[in-house]
Parts: structure tokens; C-alpha cells; sequence
């Protein structure tokens, strides 16, 4: 059975700048805390959001390619195991009532 192995960028100035990068194919995907930054979602990129820890995350995806779209859960699902919330609900609507993504 075959399985994407993912690697981890980090910002070592910003603990909620991640990078979540592919190891055999070209998906990256940006972490932002929007609980605690500002977030403005590019319309030709992926977002998907998760609360882990009391936190509400944005995943966007880098320069997405077709072939990789469905990568996507995946990697946020590895990113949640390994933030130690595998349970965390993965949403494809910005859960915040009434308010855009972008602050």
C-alpha cells in the first residue's frame, strides 16, 4: 500500500508558520493559527480549516497542482497527528459565523 511521507518546514521566529511539504510529489501547504494572525485566503489556492488545541487553523495550499489536490486531507491529517490532535475535524468552510476569512 502506498502512503506520502510529509516533512515539516517551521518558522523558528513564528511557532503557527508552518510549511507541510510532500516528500515524492510537489504539495506544500501553509499553516497559519487564525486565532492569533491574520489570514487572507488566495482564491487559487485550497483552503481547509481544523480546531486543535483551542486553536482554530488554516491550511492553504503553495502553487497547488491538479495532480496533487487530493493530497491535501492527507497532509493536514498528518499534520494533526503530529501536533498530537489526530481527531481534529478537518472543515472546508471557515467555521468562524458571519466573518470573512480575511481580517
Amino acid at each position: 500500500m502506498d502512503h506520502n511521507v510529509y516533512l515539516l518546514a517551521t518558522d523558528p521566529k513564528n511557532a503557527c508558520r508552518d510549511v507541510i511539504h510532500s516528500r515524492d510529489t510537489a504539495l506544500k501547504i501553509r499553516v497559519y493559527c487564525v486565532s492569533d494572525e491574520k489570514f487572507t485566503a488566495n482564491e487559487n489556492e485550497i483552503q481547509l480549516f481544523g480546531y486543535a488545541n483551542s486553536k482554530l487553523y488554516a491550511f492553504e495550499t503553495i502553487n497547488i497542482a491538479a495532480e496533487d489536490a487530493l493530497d491535501v486531507v492527507g497532509a493536514i491529517q498528518w499534520y494533526a497527528d503530529y501536533i498530537g490532535v489526530p481527531e481534529m475535524e478537518i472543515l472546508p468552510d471557515d467555521p468562524r459565523h458571519g466573518q470573512d476569512i480575511a481580517m
